[in-house]
């Protein structure tokens, strides 16, 4: 039994197909939020989301969108979230928005005897705090779970404290540390392994050059989706 770990998809259906393609043996998916902004698929990878993740909690960027809030992302993306914001906003249904609005900040659930506990920024479920991986242990110290599964950081991660994993499966749409790829992880036979597979990105950009949207937001978004930067402590 496979258990497909996603987060942070950012309506890049290219990326989340090819690793649908790669994993078309999973028997469960858990998506670890944000499904939306970026990317310029959000009707596509908001559906599939809907209709395969069992388990799944809600992003920053699925909270801007659902209730008009900042979504307090990074500085240096800041402007790209806001301006594909409003774009979503036009092109999701009122059933899609509700699909976004259903999701906890935190889910719990048992899989082939281990428990896992699901949050999008920290174990404790705020959606917003870049977490470094040098903090997790303190985070998890005391909670009842086999594995934690966090997103947000775009950075992919996996450490173990006590009876405790912490997994950050990375980004599927807009990954910092594997250019080209997008990033997931999956658990089998009791084991989580940290994947990546490549993707057309020249699908996307293609995508991205028909959208509604100004050419230096266009061109910012080109920019993260074809160079690889690492955020500095967050590993």
């Amino acid at each position: 039994m496979k258990l497909l770990i996603l987060s942070d998809v950012h309506a890049n259906w290219p990326a989340l197909e090819a690793i649908l393609e790669a994993e078309a043996d999973c028997d469960n998916v858990v998506f670890c939020g944000d499904a939306v902004t970026y990317g310029p698929n959000p009707v596509e990878c908001v559906r599939w989301l809907a209709g395969h993740a069992r388990h799944a909690v809600r992003g920053n960027h699925d909270n801007a969108i659902i209730h008009g809030l900042d979504c307090r992302c990074l500085e240096s993306s800041r402007r790209y979230a806001l301006a594909t914001l409003d774009w979503h906003c036009e092109l999701l249904s009122d059933s899609d928005r509700a699909s976004l609005r259903n999701r906890l900040a935190l889910d719990f659930f048992e899989w082939n005897g281990m428990h896992f506990r699901v949050a999008h920024a920290t174990p404790h479920g705020d959606l917003y705090e870049y977490l470094p991986a040098a903090l997790w242990g303190q985070r998890v110290r005391g909670l009842d779970a086999d594995f934690v599964l966090l997103g947000h950081t775009h950075v992919q991660g996996m450490r173990t404290f006590g009876k405790i994993t912490v997994v950050n499966p990375g980004s599927v749409g807009f990954a910092r540390d594997h250019c080209g790829a997008a990033c997931y992880a999956t658990h089998e036979r009791g084991r989580i392994q940290l994947k990546q597979v490549p993707y057309d990105v020249s699908r996307t950009l293609a995508a991205l050059h028909r959208a509604p949207l100004p050419d230096p937001i266009i061109q910012g978004l080109a920019r993260m989706l074809t160079n690889s930067t690492l955020v500095h402590g967050l590993r």
